[in-house]
């Protein structure tokens, strides 16, 4: 029996702005590759993914953006709430590598084809590398609170800023890696093995 309702009809109105957003991203990556950055604009995108530049911005900020499919991002309230809590591990170094994994799985967006095409089209265009690294300082705010809140479960051998670095440094090892490999299995299943080369690194 299909649900009917408020719950319903919000699970539904989110599969569509998902949608939307993923065809806006598919349209944008598309037309940069074929054009080049400088060639594509937001009134192109927005005729691509047949829709209006004004409702172009409601789901991104700038064209890069929509490039690299860096939109908003919730982690789960699950993930939220176990690493809070002090889980779901119970041991920092290996609860901040699942952090790691759900932010490269909020950045993997509609599939590891994204995750491909991002990385190429940053070879392509390097000039995105700031704009890349931004979205992540925008929501750093986000994983620093759960560190904080965490701290009052079981205090952190540092402060929240510093860790909540460690996650992003993790991350961006990750990728690196998993390019490196010819894009092996999924961007996340890189993070245990960067986690080991750095814990042998500072051991040292």
């Amino acid at each position: 029996m299909t649900p009917t309702g408020p719950t319903a009809d919000g699970g539904l109105r989110e599969r569509k702005k998902r949608a939307r957003a993923d065809a806006i991203v598919e349209a944008a990556q598309r037309l940069v590759l074929d054009r080049g950055l400088d060639a594509v604009t937001v009134e192109a995108i927005a005729e691509a993914a047949q829709i209006s530049p004004r409702t172009f911005f409601n789901y991104f900020e700038t064209k890069d953006d929509a490039v690299l499919g860096q939109g908003s991002f919730e982690l789960s309230a699950e993930v939220r709430e176990a690493f809070a809590a002090g889980g779901p591990a119970g041991q920092l170094v290996d609860d901040v590598q699942v952090l790691a994994r759900a932010l490269l799985d909020a950045f993997a967006g509609p599939g590891q084809d994204h995750a491909e095409t991002v990385l190429e089209i940053l070879q392509l265009e390097p000039r995105l590398l700031g704009r890349h690294f931004a979205w992540f300082e925008r929501h750093k705010t986000q994983i620093v609170a759960l560190f904080e809140r965490r701290h009052q479960a079981s205090p952190l051998p540092a402060d929240p800023e510093m860790c909540a670095m460690v996650v992003f440094v993790l991350t961006r090892a990750a990728m690196d890696d998993w390019g490196r490999s010819g894009h092996q299995g999924e961007v996340g299943d890189h993070v245990a093995r960067v986690a080991e080369q750095l814990t042998a690194i500072l051991s040292r």
